[in-house]
């Protein structure tokens, strides 16, 4: 499903999740933040790097303040290797920017002998960062940015460019399009964004694409931050929390309304007009306009009606609960520049972890 638009004043996530979900809401309390008995163990995941900064930050919170005898091991593998993890069962959860389809849905289903569950549990944006603070605030429009990165822009001082730039002294500089090189959820909310938006853009949508000669892959949004960084004129897509920890400088991107808008916090929670998201959790953000950033994705945690030991249902339980709803991993969520869960949809998602292991 595709969530759009329906507005000319615009949209963006968090706040109109709060927005949407509040009239079917229930009065019943989310999930307790505190906990009600001291839990042991570990909890194994893996996939995308979009949400790595936030759940790293998670996971040593919960361990020192929440529950000291439990251990969260997270890997940043990427969206693709996630999902690959998730069926292959290695993991006690996956994450991706990418939902997982009615046919994958159906895959797990006959893998596992119960469904898996799937809900989101943080908003986010990417953003066009570049290694050079000239460039800081430069903006640019889907075509344009689908144009440089299939190399049919390949300089600063493009003619295109410049005409959304009439105030930048553009340098006669190459750009090196950085991108990811492994199945991501990130490249997936890109390329996404771009098939809805240019109508230039000619890749395709997904965790993967077939990246032009004069690019350069980076494994994870760590590589691509990299080789932004190591490049002169390097140019590439990395989730915003990337862009601040490393100081990189972004452009400011056209949405739907024409405007211009750099990714901040503020401009991925705007809410002017309401989204409705599906029970099945299964949508992409498009369309966003007003003050809205206009690339903007999601990450969902995949998991289990079955198979897991007690132990580990209830630390898959308590830990997601706590991420969701309570008000320090929220915290911890903005501080890097991500948008937690509205108020509106924390009940929906904790009906979702809710079935973990339900149909043991």
């Amino acid at each position: 499903m595709t969530i759009r638009s329906k507005s000319m004043m615009g949209v963006a996530l968090a706040a109109a999740l709060v927005m949407t979900v509040s009239a079917c809401a229930t009065d019943a309390e989310p999930g307790a933040e505190e906990p009600t008995e001291s839990l042991a163990g570990n909890l194994e995941g893996a996939g995308a790097s979009f949400p790595d900064p936030v759940f790293q930050e998670y996971a040593f919170a919960y361990s020192g303040d929440v529950q000291p005898g439990v251990q969260i091991n997270y890997q940043s593998i990427g969206s693709g290797g996630g999902i690959e993890q998730f069926l292959l069962e290695t993991v006690d959860f996956g994450s991706s920017e990418k939902f997982l389809d009615d046919e994958t849905l159906a895959e797990a289903s006959e893998i596992r002998g119960c469904d898996a569950i799937q809900f989101p549990v943080l908003f986010g944006a990417v953003t066009i960062a570049f290694g050079d603070d000239q460039f800081d605030g430069l903006v640019l429009e889907a075509e344009t940015i689908a144009a440089i990165f299939q190399r049919e822009i390949t300089n600063y001082n493009d003619p295109a460019i410049a005409a959304l730039n009439p105030d930048f002294d553009l340098p006669d500089l190459e750009i090196i399009p950085v991108h990811r090189s492994d199945g991501s959820g990130t490249t997936s909310v890109f390329t996404v964004y771009l098939d809805d938006a240019a109508d230039n853009w000619e890749l395709g949508n997904g965790t993967e694409a077939q990246w032009p000669s004069g690019t350069i892959g980076g494994k994870g949004n760590e590589g691509v931050t990299a080789g932004i960084q190591q490049n002169d004129g390097g140019l590439g897509y990395i989730n915003q929390a990337y862009a601040l920890i490393n100081d990189l400088p972004t452009a400011a991107v056209v949405n739907a309304d024409g405007n211009a808008v750099e990714a901040t916090l503020e401009a991925t929670t705007e809410a002017l007009d309401v989204l409705e998201i599906p029970e099945s959790f299964q949508y992409n953000i498009l369309g966003i306009g007003g003050g809205g950033y206009p690339i903007a994705g999601s990450n969902w945690i995949f998991a289990w009606e079955c198979g897991y030991d007690e132990n580990q249902e209830a630390l898959l339980k308590s830990y997601w609960t706590w991420a969701t709803q309570s008000d320090e991993a929220n915290a911890l969520a903005t501080d890097l520049g991500y948008a937690p869960l509205g108020e509106g949809l924390k009940p929906k998602v904790q009906a979702a972890i809710d079935r973990i292991n339900s149909k043991n």
